[in-house]
């Protein structure tokens, strides 16, 4: 049950043009994203990096169809997003995000049928076959409370591509978690992506998780933020953990993302072409 992909594979799924953001406090109105450009394509796992406040998690909720822009174009599937559809769904890093009163395989099934995408009998079909996917069928007629944050992470990943969305989003979803299930469930993440091959925007503030998660990371500069640069990442996985080159990537992004732009281009000229410097 992979889920379907647009047919022209070399063509973006997602497009963000000049995409600015902003967000009112009870003070004043706050620049989320100045500018932000970038483009998703069918299968990508495709990263927002930066430091807080950067608008990464602003840019989810826009491509979500929760935020209005200010200016700039979103794009899915070349159709303009101006609200919330099932064609995106979110993981949140929140762990109670599932309704307590129903089980775990009520949970998966319920946007299913609430929306009117499957009836019944194909509903716990695909729930059941998510659920095994995410390692959870032995706890389908649990309920939310019985089980770990990482479980519950698991049964939101579930429930989400059950819908057989274009774009799965997730909102450092394993930023709450425990060091060790913090690693175990990148690592389920990508097993679960090898075999279903969804398409992912991913938020996280960790480098070390940008890299391992991610085949394409958009590096974004302090707020408001910009693209500071843009690199491939599929060459690494969780067993470079701790590896030279792995390492020195990390130490690159870093300067990227947080020295003057001038210092920042010199750094990414040392890893060229896996990096492009954006902007200055």
């Amino acid at each position: 049950m992979a889920l379907q992909q647009s047919p022209a594979a070399d063509a973006p799924v997602l497009q963000v043009s000049a995409l600015n953001l902003e967000y009112r406090t009870h003070r004043r109105v706050v620049r989320a994203t100045h500018d932000v450009s970038f483009d998703v394509f069918p299968a990508d796992r495709f990263v927002l990096l930066g430091p807080s406040g950067c608008g990464k998690s602003s840019l989810l909720k826009a491509i979500g169809g929760f935020l209005p822009s200010v200016s700039g174009s979103i794009t899915l599937g070349g159709a303009a997003v101006t609200q919330p559809g099932p064609d995106r769904l979110m993981v949140f890093q929140e762990f109670d995000q599932l309704p307590p009163w129903k089980t775990v395989l009520e949970n998966v099934m319920f946007p299913l049928l609430a929306s009117g995408k499957a009836g019944r009998a194909e509903a716990r079909e695909r729930a059941g076959y998510f659920l095994a996917k995410v390692g959870l069928s032995a706890f389908a007629d649990a309920y939310p409370h019985t089980l770990s944050g990482g479980m519950k992470q698991r049964v939101a990943i579930a429930r989400a591509l059950a819908m057989e969305p274009k774009v799965l989003l997730m909102d450092e979803p394993f930023a709450a978690l425990d060091a060790l299930t913090r690693r175990k469930m990148q690592e389920e993440l990508l097993a679960l992506w090898e075999e279903v091959r969804f398409t992912l925007l991913f938020v996280t503030h960790s480098i070390e998780e940008a890299l391992v998660v991610g085949s394409r990371i958009l590096l974004l500069s302090p707020h408001p933020g910009r693209v500071r640069a843009e690199l491939n990442s599929h060459q690494f996985g969780i067993d470079d953990f701790g590896g030279s080159a792995f390492q020195q990537t990390s130490r690159r992004i870093h300067h990227l993302l947080f020295d003057e732009p001038e210092t920042a281009r010199d750094a990414a000229a040392a890893v060229k072409p896996r990096f492009r410097v954006v902007g200055g």
